[in-house]
């Protein structure tokens, strides 16, 4: 096995890249593909200078870490940010920016208005007449904050 391992050129390291990033192609999820772009880089090292076995695979060890943990920290911010945009399962956040024609009159207190198959609970600082097109345009727990739409 060692005599296989000392025979490596870096023929074999950019043949195991590609390999590598072909099957990434199947739909690794991204596991396969810093592995192969690491076997590439050490191909293109062991080129240029050469290196013992075991510092060609120590090489190829640090580049796939270090590659992987910093595609990891790029998407783990990136997905940070897109989590506190997203409504997803959050209602009455969903709320936000809907309008809907009041079926009664609003006080300026708390009413019900009907927004798609739900009734709300809804305030306003200006009490609102029947027929007027309101707009949602806060949500304070369960409450909609709803204004008269111009």
């Amino acid at each position: 096995m060692i005599a296989l391992l000392e025979q490596m050129n870096f023929w074999h390291w950019i043949a195991l890249g590609l390999v590598l990033l072909l099957l990434e192609l199947l739909g690794t999820a991204g596991y396969l593909l810093w592995l192969g772009v690491s076997a590439l880089l050490v191909g293109a090292i062991l080129s240029v200078i050469p290196l013992s076995w075991s510092l060609q695979w120590l090489t190829f060890a640090v580049f796939s870490l270090f590659a992987t943990w910093l595609w990891w920290r790029y998407q783990h911010k990136k997905d940070r940010v897109d989590d506190k945009d997203r409504t997803l399962n959050q209602r009455t956040e969903q709320m936000i920016g809907q309008t809907c024609v009041l079926s009664e009159a609003l006080p300026v207190s708390q009413g019900r208005i009907r927004l798609g198959d739900t009734s709300w609970l809804a305030k306003t600082e200006k009490p609102l007449e029947a027929g007027t097109l309101v707009e949602v345009v806060d949500v304070e727990g369960i409450i909609l904050v709803v204004k008269a739409k111009q």
